[in-house]
């Protein structure tokens, strides 16, 4: 896994949808340089630092529902 510090622009207006804590980025794989999206993160996890809830990041995209509608989401196959 690799710590990084992509965006931290986004990461100081978003925060934890469930208890509205800091969110930390951990970044699993980042777009290389040469691509369009270079230095984005395209796969990882947003953590909650004070409630520790974990919002995926896949495709380029963080999935910031709540636990239950995330799992409800799963649950339809979405």
């Amino acid at each position: 896994m690799v710590a990084c510090e992509v965006r931290l622009d986004l990461l100081s207006i978003i925060a934890c949808p469930v208890c509205k804590g800091a969110l930390e980025l951990e970044a699993d794989e980042i777009a290389p340089e040469g691509a369009a999206d270079a230095g984005e993160v395209l796969t990882g996890t947003l953590t909650c630092a004070a409630c520790d809830e974990r919002y995926p990041i896949t495709g380029g995209i963080p999935n910031l529902l709540p636990p239950e509608l995330r799992d409800a989401e799963a649950a339809a196959g979405r």
